[in-house]
């Protein structure tokens, strides 16, 4: 992909134009949650962070899911108060809850494998009937979202992530304390992640199984005896706290950003390393020789900036933006990625410049959300044939993935308007003027590649109606 000024945009698996390598299951106290729910007896929310600062955090009721996706009017730039988005994320999670109940069947699995798979999907069912909210409030995080959605077709190393997708399951119910009973894990992952406690547990080759009890209490059985974890005891360490000892590795890899989203120095998403871009080569964890407080600083303010000119955006990006994966320092270009799988995670360099930054965090965030959407209605009917000239791909692209750059670019115009306004000192720098005015050439002649060959659904009308009003609205200013 060509670098533009100092960007190069990062592509990802069905993301075509991925331009920027740029939930408690229990209830917690929320400023917008019914507050008889945060007393560990009601039912878990559909949707819950543990951040009191965005008015998107509240939690959905899980029938939101089950009612018909209302035309969204404003997905790629939300008006003041909406909803839309929380509304889009809570649908595409209820489509993953009866995917958890059938994930791995037809599977080819070794015996120890699917043994536990038979005992995780009778206590997915149990967990589902005692607690209607549960499971997608659990299917919320990245890691068990994006291992779903990855086994929704058989592949080589299936085993590899069904093994996976159990692990990470019980120990959010460890974790709660929401487990039936001890539940033995016969063919264990080789890592345990999560984002929510924070932790990374890297289990020995010769580990036979483990062990899942309530009050986070895990047991690994190894050929030469046990080793006990307490959860609790692993989250009372800091950030960056690592010790291996006899080949069992526990660490606290995430270091907090803004509101809810983390830095991630471990990844779980499978395809992390897969690549649709000519330019790039998959998205390994690199800190790029910088230090974890430059990251967090750097991406803490990129956020600030949002939310200072953008703030209902900002507060959709509390919702879906989970984790950051550091992937490199470039001081000339930037890389960015996303990945449909993945809702939730984000892959981006560092870059020196504030509105770089700020701008790759709204471009990946943009195909979180619209990946959200394309998870219940794919938008256009001709969305992958035939192909058409990106105005910022050098290879011929679908109208796919020219929808997810025009989606994406709107609203990083719309944050560079709003500095103008504002008369922010950003905004007087030399080069933002012209950054400005490219970005409303690249949405231009996107947005009409999309509007005079898009044949959408019900549902895709109004996203490309939207999008026929901003592109209205910056014709005008170029007028």
């Amino acid at each position: 992909m060509a670098e533009r000024d100092v960007r190069t945009r990062g592509g990802a698996r069905n993301q075509g134009e991925g331009w920027f390598l740029a939930s408690y299951f229990l209830p917690v106290p929320d400023a917008h949650a019914d507050p008889h729910e945060d007393d560990g007896h009601a039912p878990a929310p559909f949707l819950l962070v543990a951040s009191h600062r965005f008015a998107h955090n509240g939690a959905v009721p899980p029938a939101l899911a089950t009612r018909p996706l209302d035309p969204p009017a404003d997905l790629t730039i939300p008006a003041p108060g909406s909803e839309t988005a929380k509304g889009v994320l809570s649908r595409a999670l209820g489509r993953l809850v009866p995917e958890l109940l059938g994930v791995g069947q037809g599977l080819a699995l070794s015996p120890e494998a699917r043994a536990d798979l038979v005992v995780f999907q009778a206590l997915v069912r149990e967990v589902a009937r005692k607690n209607v909210g549960a499971l997608p409030s659990v299917l919320r995080r990245t890691a068990m979202g994006t291992l779903v959605r990855c086994l929704r077709a058989p592949r080589a190393d299936s085993e590899a992530w069904v093994r996976e997708l159990v692990g990470v399951f019980l120990l959010h119910l460890a974790r709660a304390s929401a487990l039936p009973r001890a539940i033995r894990q016969k063919a264990p992952p080789r890592q345990l992640v999560s984002t929510t406690a924070g932790i990374s547990i890297g289990l020995p080759e010769d580990t036979r199984a483990v062990v899942f009890e309530n009050e986070g209490k895990i047991v690994v059985e190894r050929a030469d005896g046990v080793k006990t974890l307490s959860l609790q005891a692993l989250e009372a360490a800091p950030p960056g706290y690592s010790e291996t000892r006899v080949g069992l590795t526990v660490s606290r890899p995430f270091f907090s950003i803004d509101g809810s989203t983390v830095l991630a120095l471990a990844d779980t998403n499978p395809l992390a390393m897969v690549e649709a871009h000519p330019d790039k080569e998959g998205n390994a964890i690199d800190l790029g020789g910088k230090d974890v407080s430059e990251w967090t600083r750097s991406l803490a303010d990129a956020l600030g900036l949002v939310q200072e000119h953008l703030p209902d955006l900002r507060g959709e990006i509390e919702l879906f933006v989970q984790q950051i994966v550091p992937v490199g320092y470039h001081a000339e270009k930037h890389l960015s990625a996303s990945y449909q799988e993945a809702i939730g995670t984000i892959y981006m360099s560092l870059h020196p410049s504030l509105m770089t930054m700020a701008e790759a965090v709204i471009h990946e965030f943009s195909h979180n959300k619209i990946n959200a959407l394309f998870e219940i209605d794919s938008v256009l009917e001709n969305a992958f044939s035939p192909l058409y000239t990106s105005p910022v791909r050098p290879d011929p692209r679908p109208l796919h993935g020219v929808l997810l750059a025009v989606h994406a670019f709107l609203p990083v115009a719309r944050l560079y308007e709003r500095m103008i306004e504002a008369g922010h000192p950003l905004a007087k720098a030399p080069g933002f003027s012209e950054r400005f005015a490219r970005i409303r050439q690249i949405n231009a002649e996107g947005a009409e590649v999309v509007l005079g060959n898009g044949r959408p659904t019900r549902v895709g009308k109004a996203v490309l109606d939207e999008i026929q009003r901003w592109h209205d609205h910056y014709k005008k200013m170029d007028a």
